[in-house]
This record gives structure tokens, sequence and C-alpha cells, in this order.
């Protein structure tokens, strides 16, 4: 309406032109209809709009706001369409509907009215090319939020992954060892029951002490575990910092859609944040963990390897440091891991712990002597030496295992005196089996 009523105003006050009648109004009309349809197909209601404007300026109905359907559909057809197909519509409408064709035609059009309309389709051609950037700024950055979104959730996921990891290397620090200390001690008693039944009571008493720790060390660690489970990704509306924007509200939303200021889509923010939920009932506090073993106490690491009655001696050469917390408990548990293969396979073996500091690392040794016996008290395989390589190798150290050319077996590992850095990829290395640690000879 605004085009006709513009077009009609337009008409009366213009001399030498025909007055605008029904299929004037209809050209009038064609260019804002065809409007409707102009997200959908763009490029087709260009040239729908610029054929009813040609018609309308051919059957000389004069100048007048005839131009603002085409100008709408140009700028929605630069935006979502191809350059190459919107940009030399312009050349060509001037030419044909400004100078030289009507001049040739014997319609000559004044200086000053070339000089404008000329200014005007520079503009037009302006403003597409800005909205056209704008277009693309907005993608880029919706692209790069939802990048960061992935990257961050790779990360989340990395991070689950490193702590299930974890958990099962505790888990199977944990039964492990007390299990195959229970088996051992279980043994012994079956063995001495009739003969010797004092003996008996002092393996069966270190059953008990054995199951009591390893039950008190899994309730522990259960806490733990539950959380990891129950503790779900972040919620999509949490803020992502990109470029020094944030981005409030879900990706949705206005202000992450298109990077503006929280200011500009608080509104829209407003929608997508969630009700406050009340806070849940504090969880009783875990039960209190035993101390992990410690590497400023080697004794106590080995104490529950000597319980069995395993013979190990200990070396210690270098100046004792502090280790990080991580490399610490790792250090203790490979020799705890050791021995407990130790009591497993090498029946009747004494152990020789050796622990060598260096400026940069520090260096375990744990060896075993020959077994009294060929027959090993607990055959079969296990995971013990590929956890204790994937300890070594996540922290940035090395472990190796295997027999000694004099007889028995050697683990030695190498662990920097420095927490490595986080998230480091575990190295492949060929699976083995704790069937390898077979003393034998």
């Amino acid at each position: 309406m605004i085009q006709v009523a513009g077009g009609r105003a337009a008409n009366l006050g213009q001399s030498g032109v025909r007055s605008l009648d029904v299929l004037g109004c209809v050209l009038l009309l064609a260019g804002p209809v065809a409007l409707v349809l102009r997200q959908v197909e763009p490029l087709a209601v260009l040239v729908v709009t610029l054929a009813a404007c040609g018609i309308y300026l051919a059957l000389d109905y004069g100048w007048g706001p005839v131009f603002l359907a085409p100008v709408v559909a140009f700028l929605t057809a630069a935006i979502d369409g191809s350059r190459w197909w919107t940009y030399p519509f312009v050349p060509a409408c001037f030419l044909l509907f400004v100078w030289p064709l009507p001049a040739l035609l014997g319609r000559p059009v004044g200086a000053w009215t070339v000089v404008a309309v000329l200014g005007w389709l520079v503009v037009v051609v302006g403003a597409a090319e800005a909205l056209r950037v704008r277009r693309l700024i907005a993608n880029l950055r919706e692209q790069r939020f939802d990048a960061a979104r992935r990257v961050e959730h790779a990360q989340r996921e990395r991070f689950a992954c490193e702590e299930r990891l974890q958990s099962a290397r505790e888990l199977h620090d944990v039964l492990a060892q007390g299990l195959s200390l229970i088996n051992v001690q279980s043994s012994v008693a079956l063995e001495l029951f009739e003969r010797k039944p004092m003996q008996a009571r002092s393996a069966l008493a270190a059953i008990k002490k054995a199951s009591k720790d390893s039950l008190d060390e899994v309730h522990a660690m259960l806490p733990k575990i539950r959380r990891g489970l129950i503790d779900g990704p972040p919620a999509d509306d949490k803020i992502a910092d990109l470029d020094g924007r944030r981005y409030h509200g879900k990706r949705g939303g206005v202000s992450g859609r298109l990077g503006l200021p929280p200011e500009a889509g608080a509104g829209a923010a407003a929608e997508v944040v969630p009700a406050a939920r009340p806070a849940p009932a504090e969880a009783p506090p875990p039960a209190p963990r035993p101390p992990e073993p410690s590497m400023a106490d080697l004794d106590a690491v080995v104490r529950r390897a000597r319980s069995t009655g395993l013979a190990v001696q200990i070396k210690v050469t270098g100046t004792p440091v502090t280790l990080p917390a991580d490399i610490d408990a790792a250090a203790a548990r490979i020799i705890q891991e050791s021995l407990t293969n130790v009591i497993r396979h090498a029946a009747g073996a004494t152990a020789t712990v050796s622990v060598r500091y260096a400026a940069e690392t520090v260096e375990l040794t744990i060896d075993n002597s020959r077994p009294l016996t060929t027959q090993t008290r607990s055959p079969g395989g296990g995971n013990g030496i590929i956890a204790m390589r994937e300890r070594a190798h996540a922290l940035g150290g090395a472990l190796t295992a295997g027999p000694r050319p004099s007889g028995g077996y050697r683990v030695a590992a190498r662990l920097p005196v420095r927490t490595a850095p986080p998230l480091k990829a575990v190295e492949d290395r060929p699976a083995e089996s704790d069937a390898e640690v077979t003393a034998a000879e």
C-alpha cells in the first residue's frame, strides 16, 4: 500500500507522464506481493520485481517509489544468494531503466537524476555487502561457539575417561593385592591346619586383616565412584567466553547466536535460564580413607607383603626428595604390585626393593630371587604389569619387566620427580600378562 500511495502521489506531481490507471496500480502491487516469497525463491522474486518496475517505467508512469520492492528483493537475494547472480542486476538495471537506453528511446533523463540514481545504487550495494558480511560474521561466531562447546565436551570426556581409568587402577591395586594375599595365606592355612595349627591361626589372622583393609579401602572409594556416575555434564546455559565476549543463555539464544554483549540479549537469555532448583540435601561425609602408601615410609609400603612371610630387603641410594602426590602414590603402588606378583608367582623367593633418587627422576627396581619350587602358588594371567606400565607412562615415565639372566624376575621403573602435563597420552604398548611373571629357573 505504501508503494501504491507513493506512486499515486508521485504520478500526480509529475507532468508529461501517463496518468496512473488500474494497470499501473497492478504493477505497483506486483512487486510487494512477490516479496512474500523472497525467503523461498530470492532470485526469482528479484526478477519479478525488476520486471514489474521495468514495465512500469516503460509505460511512462513516471518516477516514484516503484523501486522499493526491487531494492528489498535485491538485498534479500544478495545476502542469501551468490554475488555472481545478484550483483550484475545493478549495472543492468541502471543501463536499462536510467541511462543510456531511455535516452536512446527518446526519453531523456536529467543529469542530476542520473547521478542521484547512481548514488542510491552504490548505497544499496554497500548496504547489501555490509549485511552479507554481518551474516558471515554471525555464522562464523556461531561455528566457533559450537567448536568451543565440542572441545569442552571432548575435554570433559577425556577427564571422565581418565577418572574412570584411575578408579579402575585403584580398584585393581586394592582388590588384586588383597585377594592375592588372601589366596596365599589361605593356601598356607590349609597346608598347616593339621600339622601346625598355630601357624595356620596366624595365616587366618592375616587373611582377616587383609580382607578388612581391602573392604575399608573399597568403601572409602565408593563415594568418589558414585559422584562420577551421578554428576552429569554442565547445563547448556553455561557461559562460554570467546574473544572477550560473554555468551549467555543457550546456543539458540540471541546473545549466543549473534555474539552480542550481555545487555543486548538479556531478555532472550532470561527466557532460557532455568529456574533455580532447591539445593539438594547434604550427603553424609564419606568414611575416612586409609592414608595412601608413601615413599617416605618404605617399611609401611612393604609391610603387607612382609606379613605373608616374604623376605623384603630395602635399598635407598641418593638423597630422598618429597615427590608429588600422584607420583608418590604411583611409585608405592608399583612396589606393592611387584611384591604381590612375587608372592603369587615365586613361592619361597626373596625380594629386594631398590630406590635411587636422581636429579630429575626416581628409579625403582624390584628383584626377586629364584623360587624354591617350580610350582607357583597362583598360576594364570592378570593385568598387573599392564596397569603398572600404564601408570608409569601416564606420568611421563617408563617401566620394564622380565626375567633376570641369573634367575628370578625384575621390574624396573623410572618416574619423573615433577608432575607430568595433564591428559598425557598413554603410549600403546604390546599387551603383557602377569603370566610372564614366572620367576622360574
